[in-house]
């Protein structure tokens, strides 16, 4: 097997270099939670933060940015690739303007969901808000490149959108309203609905090219597995299960509009679960040591503030671990994740 493994990454190396060269795409604007929010929630009264060390230990500079991960998320490797920057900002950190946002900006908020429920657990940005944030840098563009310019970025940008999993084990699993609503077949088809609707909406706004990332394995989280005391800590099956099914259905809602609107073209990225479901259960063959465990603490339960710098337990190189927190992948989970769907996304948009 992993003979197979290893020409495959040599080659995906050979795709990106050559992709910085000759990608154009105008712009990468991103909505989501954690998994892809590059510091929003530093600027907002939430107890859902990153923007302190040793998050960020591995990022330039050695600095906490907001990214809840050693160094850098998807978006990040991405946007790279497409020959944009580096890193995608923040829309509400201070240090950018709209002349940074023009080619990226991420309005993703860590423990948001597609039901406005989700993020009120821990008082983050609903994606309703995040949605308003874009429309106001609609605005912002428009006034600083001109219209013409504005629509041509906007069209042809690449949208990145990644949430779901904070709807379910933040949400329905953690807390009763939910439940007592909706059977968890219920809350699926719930969700799939405000999804469709968010879709809509952003297509209503000019955006043509979406790229939308299904659940990964959530029952095999660090934290899921902590707490999974009846099945010794291996992955929690149920969890898993839920996440296939929602991810077929979210399959059926983005054929359907890619049928329905005209010059609508969305990327359902359903197999991030494969993928990583193949680290967890083969992670020799991408370098990594752990995966039951975070680097970060006791790598059990710990996240945010409980993920703390002087902790003796936390781990010396973050690149032998599969998780970065209790939550969270490392930065080279990160990359290997970007780099398996990034040949996808570049023949996608051409």
């Amino acid at each position: 097997m992993a003979y197979i493994y290893i020409p495959w990454l040599l080659f995906s190396q050979i795709l990106l270099q050559v992709a910085k060269h000759e990608a154009k795409v105008p712009a990468l604007i991103v909505f989501g939670d954690s998994t892809v929010d590059s510091g929003n929630n530093n600027r907002i009264k939430t107890l859902l933060k990153s923007n302190f060390k040793p998050y960020g230990r591995d990022f330039a500079g050695g600095q906490p940015t907001g990214r809840f991960s050693n160094g850098r998320v998807p978006p990040d490797f991405i946007s790279e690739a497409f020959g944009l920057k580096p890193f995608v900002p923040a829309y509400l950190d201070p240090d950018y303007g709209i002349s940074d946002f023009v080619t990226g900006v991420c309005f993703a908020s860590a423990g948001t969901g597609y039901d406005n429920a989700t993020s009120d657990v821990l008082n983050v940005i609903p994606l309703w808000k995040e949605v308003e944030y874009y429309k106001e840098y609609q605005a912002k563009l428009r006034a600083h490149v001109g219209h013409h310019k504005a629509r041509e970025i906007l069209t042809e940008a690449l949208y990145v959108i990644s949430l779901g999993t904070n709807d379910f084990l933040e949400n329905y699993y953690l807390l009763p309203r939910r439940q007592v609503q909706y059977t968890v077949q219920q809350y699926q088809d719930f969700l799939v609905g405000l999804a469709e609707n968010f879709m809509r909406e952003l297509y209503s706004l000019g955006a043509r090219k979406i790229s939308l990332t299904g659940l990964p394995p959530m029952g095999c989280l660090p934290l899921e597995r902590a707490i999974n005391f009846i099945g010794h800590h291996d992955c929690v099956e149920e969890y898993n299960n839920v996440a296939v099914e929602f991810n077929v259905k979210l399959n059926n809602m983005v054929a359907k509009l890619n049928q329905e609107l005209p010059g609508y073209r969305v990327l359902f990225t359903e197999k991030v679960y494969q993928f990583v479901y193949q680290i967890i259960r083969t992670p020799s063959l991408f370098g990594f040591d752990v995966v039951e465990v975070a680097c970060c603490s006791t790598g059990r339960f710990e996240m945010s503030y409980l993920c703390s710098e002087p902790n003796p337990y936390t781990c010396k190189d973050a690149n032998k671990y599969m998780f970065w927190d209790a939550f969270h992948p490392t930065e080279k989970t990160n990359q290997l994740v970007s780099n398996y769907l990034i040949p996808d996304l570049l023949q996608f948009y051409n």
